[in-house]
């Protein structure tokens, strides 16, 4: 009897494993019934990530109800595989927390995931390999093909931000700068102000006024600037004054007499030099501008009244009457205010013409002391020669070492030769020199976004804000880079060329995209004509296509392989034209 129950107890086991087994094994063998469909239908990268999204659906009388499936989407390429999260759903009497299918009616499950990308999921097989479990039992089933490869369009970035130039100035003392005011003038105006002083109510030139030093000093300067090649005699000029005391009509003549005399000193003194250049005269009866400037600069009694008085009245006339009504204040006028009013003001302009371009290229590279900074930094640009450039950029760190500009012009030199990393340290020692200007922050951002260093570098370019368009260049690059391709539109709207052409592109403007590419004039541009060929693709122009495409890889062969393995030119894998340009 023992025997015989021990041997059914077997017979029992066997039944109940074999059922468990065929009800795996009848999943297995349909599993081609489970439907799966992957968002987008062809997987692309942005921001450096694969984001996948699988909605699948279970037909009825499908699912036993004892079993747990685990389903893996893997990314399979050539040298690896990519495993993205695993999904677990369970049948009705399983006891756990999964999603649960229905034997009857079948299910359906929703799924999201990333992964990281590399360059070999361009073609790659994405499958999923599923595990089915009943009790003690387990199968695995044939893995499903559910997509093919990754559209890598949007790693096509050119990660080559822009450097700025140091050579504005400050504009003004406000603290705003115009990135683009070159601080070298050729021509520099300048000019030397003498007065001579008249009595109370009198128009002749006594001698001591006339030998002053003032009055030397500025025929002197005349002189000077008639015989000196180097300067530009632009105007001599005569501007005589009376002080607003006294009749009007007096006051006219009065300064009028000052006109005629200091002129006719004048006069007689350039003839005698030999300087021919013609003599402006003017004259103001009476001076209320050079009364209120004086009067605002003084520390007279009743100041603010009297500048009240000024403000209420334009007779001159009522001005003078309610002036002298303060009696107190006029005395103090009258002895400090008045008589430097009873004037004739001499006036010399004059030009300085400084060296010609010749002249500064020679010393830059011969005596760069020779120099001031702007004749340093304009030496610069007369130049296209960048190891030229860069020369005299070094000389600019040697001759002025506390000025910044030589270190970031020479950085920025080397960033136009893509020598990022030689650039970094030099943009670093002309933020210690001046830790607060824009530019230097624009400069080390780029430094930073080339190492691969996406955050710090967004930190920096907002922190230049304000430098110049470059800033917002760069700006685009990083939203390119973080997949945000319309901000990165915004920030490329006054460029063009294949990074703005790519922002275009991944936003569906091809049109766009192929106007900027056009525009784009740099020669024998690889990446310009590889984005045209994707243009090509996406709008159906085989001719296009084909005609970039060939140029792109006569300039860079490398992109051979890459169109070889690029989705956007999937439809064209197998034709005759296509593959005589890529073999």
């Amino acid at each position: 009897m023992t025997t015989k129950l021990r041997t059914l107890s077997v017979f029992v086991l066997a039944i109940f494993l074999l059922s468990g087994c065929a009800g795996l094994k009848k999943m297995k063998k349909n599993a081609d019934k489970i439907q799966f469909k992957v968002t987008p239908e062809v997987l692309e990268t942005h921001a450096g990530k694969v984001d996948l999204a699988i909605d699948g659906r279970f037909p009825s009388k499908y699912f036993n109800k004892k079993a747990t499936l685990v389903a893996t989407p893997v990314l399979k390429y050539d040298g690896g595989e990519t495993a993205f999260s695993p999904v677990t759903v369970q049948g009705e009497k399983v006891q756990g927390n999964n999603r649960v299918i229905s034997f009857a009616n079948g299910g359906n499950f929703a799924y999201k995931d990333a992964a990281n990308f590399t360059e070999a999921m361009r073609l790659s097989d994405l499958e999923v390999r599923m595990t089915a479990t009943r009790g003690s039992q387990r199968l695995d089933f044939n893995p499903v093909v559910i997509g093919k490869g990754v559209l890598a369009t949007s790693t096509m970035v050119a990660n080559v931000p822009k450097a700025i130039l140091g050579v504005r100035r400050e504009a003004n003392n406000t603290g705003k700068y115009d990135p683009y005011i070159d601080p070298f003038q050729r021509i520099v105006p300048d000019e030397m102000l003498a007065d001579i002083y008249y009595l109370i109510n009198r128009a002749e030139v006594r001698k001591e006024e006339i030998t002053s030093e003032d009055i030397q000093q500025l025929l002197r300067y005349t002189q000077a600037a008639y015989e000196d090649e180097r300067k530009d005699l632009k105007k001599v000029e005569v501007s005589a004054y009376a002080s607003p005391d006294g009749a009007l009509d007096f006051n006219t003549q009065l300064s009028a007499k000052r006109e005629r005399s200091s002129s006719s000193f004048l006069e007689a003194e350039l003839k005698k030099a030999g300087i021919n250049v013609d003599l402006r005269t003017r004259y103001t009866p009476e001076d209320w501008d050079g009364f209120r400037e004086k009067l605002e600069k003084s520390n007279i009694q009743d100041k603010d009244l009297i500048l009240r008085v000024l403000s209420m009245y334009t007779d001159p006339e009522v001005r003078e009457r309610e002036i002298r009504n303060l009696s107190a204040a006029f005395t103090q006028l009258a002895d400090e205010i008045l008589p430097q009013l009873r004037r004739a003001k001499l006036l010399t302009s004059v030009d300085l013409i400084g060296k010609t371009d010749e002249e500064i290229l020679a010393l830059a590279e011969s005596n760069p002391s020779a120099l001031n900074p702007a004749e340093l930094l304009h030496a610069a640009t007369l130049v296209e020669d960048l190891d030229r450039k860069l020369k005299i950029y070094n000389s600019f760190q040697t001759v002025y070492p506390n000025d910044w500009r030589g270190p970031n012009n020479s950085g920025y030199v080397l960033v136009l030769q893509m020598k990022y990393a030689d650039a970094k340290p030099l943009f670093e020692k002309a933020e210690k020199l001046k830790n607060n200007e824009p530019i230097i922050k624009n400069n080390l951002g780029a430094a930073l976004l080339v190492e691969g260093n996406i955050q710090k570098a967004e930190e920096l370019f907002g922190a230049a804000s304000g430098a110049g368009n470059e800033v917002n260049y760069n700006l685009g690059i990083v939203s390119l880079k973080k997949g945000n391709y319309s901000q990165a539109n915004q920030y490329f709207r006054n460029f063009a060329d294949p990074n703005t052409a790519l922002a275009k592109i991944l936003t569906g403007d091809n049109n766009g995209a192929l106007k900027d590419l056009e525009g784009f004039q740099r020669p024998n541009c690889f990446m310009k004509e590889y984005l045209i060929a994707v243009v090509g693709a996406r709008t159906a122009r085989e001719n296009l296509l084909f005609d970039s495409l060939k140029k792109a890889v006569e300039y860079n062969p490398a992109m051979k392989q890459k169109a070889k393995t690029d989705l956007e030119f999937v439809k064209y894998f197998d034709n005759d034209r296509f593959k005589s340009i890529v073999q």
